[in-house]
């Protein structure tokens, strides 16, 4: 806060997330994930005899491909519903308690929807 004039002025704090820097970044990730929901999955190839070893690292790699591409649109998610709260007004505020996020927090995970705080105890929850 300053003052003007003997009155008191409210200045918003400095490490208040810059919305336009969000969604820079957040339609940068949507864009890098769409690319990475794009590339095909191998699928195994035929198992001939002798070759089990081989099978079964193809098996395992397409696996863990499918692994990734879940999580990759589970991100999606979170991505495009960060930026439905910048649209909507509500960006930056816990989606459970509706306490401020942590400015670091937004710009480590732009799209997190709680505090951490809150985010602890819904991790604590899942367990």
């Amino acid at each position: 806060m300053a003052t003007q004039a003997g009155r008191w002025r409210y200045s918003p704090p400095v490490d208040t997330p810059d919305p336009d820097a969000a969604r820079a970044t957040l339609r940068a990730e949507r864009e890098r994930l769409i690319a990475e929901l794009g590339e095909a999955i191998i699928a195994p190839g035929q198992m001939t005899y002798g070759s089990q070893a081989a099978a079964a690292s193809q098996v395992f790699e397409q696996q863990r491909d499918l692994a990734l591409r879940d999580r990759a649109l589970a991100l999606l998610e979170l991505v495009e519903a960060a930026l439905t709260r910048l649209d909507d007004g509500s960006f930056g505020a816990c989606l459970r308690c509706g306490k401020p996020i942590a400015p670091g927090r937004l710009e480590a995970l732009p799209w997190a929807a709680h505090c951490i705080d809150c985010q602890t105890a819904i991790d604590r929850s899942r367990r």
